[in-house]
Parts: C-alpha cells; sequence; structure tokens
C-alpha cells in the first residue's frame, strides 16, 4: 500500500458515471489559509489522503497522520486502513489545531511504519 496524494481541501464528493467509473471531485485545494478571528484560535482544516493498495498487499495497514508547528506536534489521527487489492481509497482527516500564531503547520501522513508524506499548510491572520 502506498499514499498517493495528500491535500488540504474544502470539499470531496464521490459519485459514478455513466460508465460506471468512480469519480472523486476535489474543491478548494488549499496551501494557504486566511483567518480573520484573532490568535490564539482553533482551525480544523480537512486533509484528504488518497491511498493504492497494490495487488501484491494483504489490503491492510494504519494510516497516521500528525500535525507539526515550530517542532511542536499539535494533533494526531490513527486509524486502521482495509483496501482490497488493487483499489483505490481515501481517508478525510478533519483535526482541531490549536494555533497560537500565524505560521506553517505540517500534516505528516504515514502508511504503518514508512517515511511520512509531509504536506504544508500556510496560515496567515487575513
Amino acid at each position: 500500500m502506498k499514499i498517493l496524494a495528500a491535500l488540504f481541501i474544502d470539499d470531496i464528493s464521490m459519485f459514478e458515471n455513466e460508465n460506471g467509473l468512480t469519480r472523486l471531485n476535489l474543491s478548494g485545494v488549499q496551501f494557504t489559509i486566511a483567518v480573520s478571528e484573532p490568535f490564539p484560535l482553533t482551525l480544523a482544516p480537512h486533509l484528504v489522503v488518497l491511498i493504492h493498495s497494490d495487488q501484491e498487499s494483504n489490503g491492510a495497514g494504519v494510516l497516521e497522520v500528525t500535525y507539526h508547528c515550530e517542532e511542536n506536534e499539535i494533533a494526531r489521527n490513527v486509524q486502521p486502513l482495509q483496501i482490497e487489492p488493487g483499489l483505490f481509497a481515501y481517508r478525510l482527516i478533519r483535526a482541531e489545531l490549536e494555533l497560537v500564531n500565524p505560521g506553517k503547520v505540517f500534516a505528516h501522513c504515514r502508511l504503518n511504519q514508512d517515511d511520512p508524506m509531509i504536506v504544508p499548510l500556510t496560515i496567515k491572520a487575513a
């Protein structure tokens, strides 16, 4: 199993087209968020993680996402995965991030004990 992509988004929808193929629509992909509230604040961005289970996989694994700000871990989500070998899946992660100042948050996404994919999100004051 491997992570194909991880992105901060506004919304995700899934549908089947006329050919019976499943489609995912991602909207509002974010690399920066401007907040109008004063700091400190709590922010809960949506992170989508796209995963592929190859044919040789047993389809079982663990997805761990940790959020880091200035060397500190500020949130963590761990969930078991069961994805049929040869297929794709997604997981939507929503963590509540306690932020003292504007800056960058880094989501470290990893399967099992693999190296993490690191996804940055810049938080700015509006």
